[in-house]
């Protein structure tokens, strides 16, 4: 004890406490409010906004909002509610609008339906605040109906007061802001992103009016007006626009006193789920209460009306979750009076009593429509069973290829040249195609902790596969087998070997394409590892440009451009036409070594456009993947084609 005595030197007190004044909380840390500050952060700023919007959609008294992405990446937000308050709060003495933009934990939406929002996504009071204070600047226009308001703010601290600049009868809010480039990585809107996420809230708020614009080049400026008057019926039917629907779009919808529930559910021809849960319109990528109670109905409902029907025996078991789930689109939106969301991002719904009413809505709705409609209840049975005998027929499989040993996770595939570091958090493992490539590759590494798996054989498309197919796929097997921690339901991203795992291929279609088989298959079998930020794209330079002992590499035509301008006359210029062109040195030192390497990491910002975006490359339909194809076509170069 006189020891430790010792050691602490320094007083302990009251001064040691400290205070964050006003909005200086956010930008001490950021991830806290909006998640990050990376590309997501960035975006969910648009969010916040938006949302506060559509909440006075859902209270009834705005049916237009404009969305546009202005010049320099300033976001403006308009829309034609009531405008927030310019009166005066009584407890701060300051106007209601400058409290809303300025104080966490203040809003228009803690008193239920006495605030005049019986339901709403808003609810933690800090969207509007913590955009203010995590933007260089953001200024606020209130239209109430007889004057026009207006205030600035300066990275959350106000920039004057209130003051009335004119008369109008309109009503609304523009908010209007630009994002602080000392808070975030990136101040660079996707387009696309917040198409996607303004689509989702047309869908769900059947008859309002959503426009965005991007004005960012006044050459081609882009935009589009969203309007669904089928709600989250036509939404599901959205979602599967590039897969073969298997009958109409089912809708059910419930109420109470106190909230809604409404899901809509449309099976198609391919082997994944994809189920897409909203609470108060807030997106729930997490899931939560409601989409427990969904699928625990679904479950329920298939084995019922299965038992009932006899498509399943005495003898037979039970259909799996998975099984009944195998090719289903969902949409469940629920709306809710006091929504609980764990965090402020609001990822997932905690509600309880919100699972026993999605439950009992969609066993008895869904079930009394199985009944009514034989036929489709029949295609969508056989589609369950199908999955099951594939589930039945994977296990068998996997139990025949271990006992091969080929998915042993003590013995390592034949071709794999293994480090031999066993600490999974330094260790590297190059997926590389060709022996060619792969020879190089193995002599030219670190063997400390950089492993080389070159692939040979067929690799299947597993877009179009089921896991028993992967089984017995001998390009597919060895990735398993060497990553350790297993794939689909048994699937422990903690056991894996290696926590970067590269995708090594050429710079030409044929590489572009097994990278893309590769990615699918992560992204169907094995997308922990990838969630884990564990998935990498190696990036081997296209060109080798020498003047006299002088040599670089250059990694796409604008590097190669501004090197041969240095070098000026008398260079001479490379072209690499693959991995297995470069010897062991070469590769070491353009793609292996940590120091001068270039490497992308794989993420899944979000996993609907990723999922939507494998099923148009490697699906079925070619008018969609010729479309997207034509559309992103001027982002691609260097690949020799």
């Amino acid at each position: 004890m006189a020891q430790l005595e010792d050691k602490v030197q320094t007083n302990y007190g009251g001064e040691q406490i400290q205070v964050l004044e006003g909005l200086e909380a956010v930008r001490k840390r950021p991830g806290m409010y909006i998640g990050s500050t990376g590309p997501a952060g960035l975006h969910h700023l648009v969010y916040e906004i938006v949302d506060n919007s559509i909440d006075e959609a859902l209270a009834g008294y705005c049916d237009n909002i404009e969305v546009s992405i202005l010049e320099d990446n300033i976001i403006e937000v308009k829309d034609n509610g009531r405008g927030i308050p310019v009166g005066i709060q009584p407890k701060l003495g300051i106007p209601a609008v400058t409290v809303v933009f300025t104080i966490l934990h203040a809003g228009g939406k803690f008193g239920g339906e006495s605030s005049g929002y019986k339901v709403s996504g808003g609810l933690h009071g800090v969207g509007a605040s913590v955009v203010n204070a995590l933007s260089e600047w953001l200024t606020v226009e209130v239209r109430n109906g007889e004057g026009i308001y207006q205030q600035s703010f300066k990275r959350g601290v106000a920039d004057g007061d209130l003051a009335r600049v004119g008369d109008t009868t309109e009503k609304g809010t523009t908010v209007r802001f630009k994002a602080d480039d000392q808070m975030f990585e990136t101040c660079e809107y996707e387009y696309e992103i917040l198409l996607t996420r303004l689509r989702e809230q047309a869908f769900l708020n059947a008859g309002v009016r959503i426009t965005i614009a991007d004005k960012r080049n006044a050459e081609e400026e882009i935009g589009e007006v969203l309007y669904y008057e089928g709600g989250i019926k036509s939404f599901v039917e959205y979602c599967n626009r590039n897969k073969t629907a298997l009958h109409e779009a089912i809708h059910i919808k419930t109420a109470t006193e106190n909230s809604t529930a409404e899901v809509a559910i449309q099976y198609n021809d391919s082997y994944n789920e994809d189920i897409v849960s909203f609470a108060n319109n807030i997106h729930t990528p997490d899931g939560g209460t409601h989409e427990t109670g969904f699928k625990n109905a679904m479950t329920r409902v298939f084995n019922d009306f299965g038992r009932k029907k006899g498509y399943l025996k005495e003898k037979d078991d039970n259909l799996s979750g998975n099984d009944v789930r195998e090719g289903l689109t969902a949409i469940i939106s629920i709306k809710v009076t006091e929504a609980q969301f764990e965090g402020q991002t609001k990822a997932k719904l905690g509600n309880t009593e919100i699972k026993g009413l999605v439950e009992k809505l969609v066993y008895e709705k869904l079930n009394d429509f199985m009944e009514e409609n034989p036929a489709v209840a029949k295609v969508i049975y056989d589609k369950a069973l199908s999955a099951q005998r594939a589930r039945e027929a994977a296990r068998k499989a996997r139990e025949l290829v271990r006992r091969k040993s080929a998915l042993d996770s003590v013995r390592m595939p034949g071709k794999l040249a293994d480090c031999s570091s066993k600490d999974p958090s330094i260790c590297e493992l190059y997926i590389v195609e060709g022996d060619s490539a792969g020879g190089s590759a193995k002599n030219g590494r670190d063997r400390e902790y950089q492993a080389i798996l070159p692939l040979w054989g067929k690799m299947i498309n597993v877009e179009k596969a089921r896991l028993d197919k992967v089984y017995g796929n001998e390009k597919l097997v060895p990735v398993v087998q060497a990553l350790g921690c297993g794939i689909g339901e048994e699937l422990d991203v903690s056991k894996i070997r290696y926590h970067k795992v590269v995708i090594m291929a050429d710079a030409d279609v044929d590489g572009q394409h097994i990278r893309t088989l590769l990615l699918t298959f992560f992204f169907r079998f094995m997308r922990p590892v990838i969630e884990a930020g564990y998935v990498y794209i190696a990036m081997p330079p296209l060109y080798k440009v020498t003047k006299g002992k002088q040599i670089r590499y250059a990694y796409d035509d604008e590097e190669r451009d501004a090197i041969i301008e240095e070098f000026g006359t008398g260079y001479k210029l490379g072209r690499f036409k693959g991995l297995g062109e470069m010897n062991p040195d070469q590769l070491w030192e353009t793609t292996l070594n940590p120091d001068n390497r270039v490497m992308m990491r794989v993420s899944i910002e979000d996993a609907r456009r990723a999922d939507e975006t494998f099923t148009i490359l490697m699906g079925d339909k070619v008018e969609p993947r010729k479309e997207f194809i034509e559309k992103n076509a001027k982002y691609v170069s260097n690949l020799d084609v």
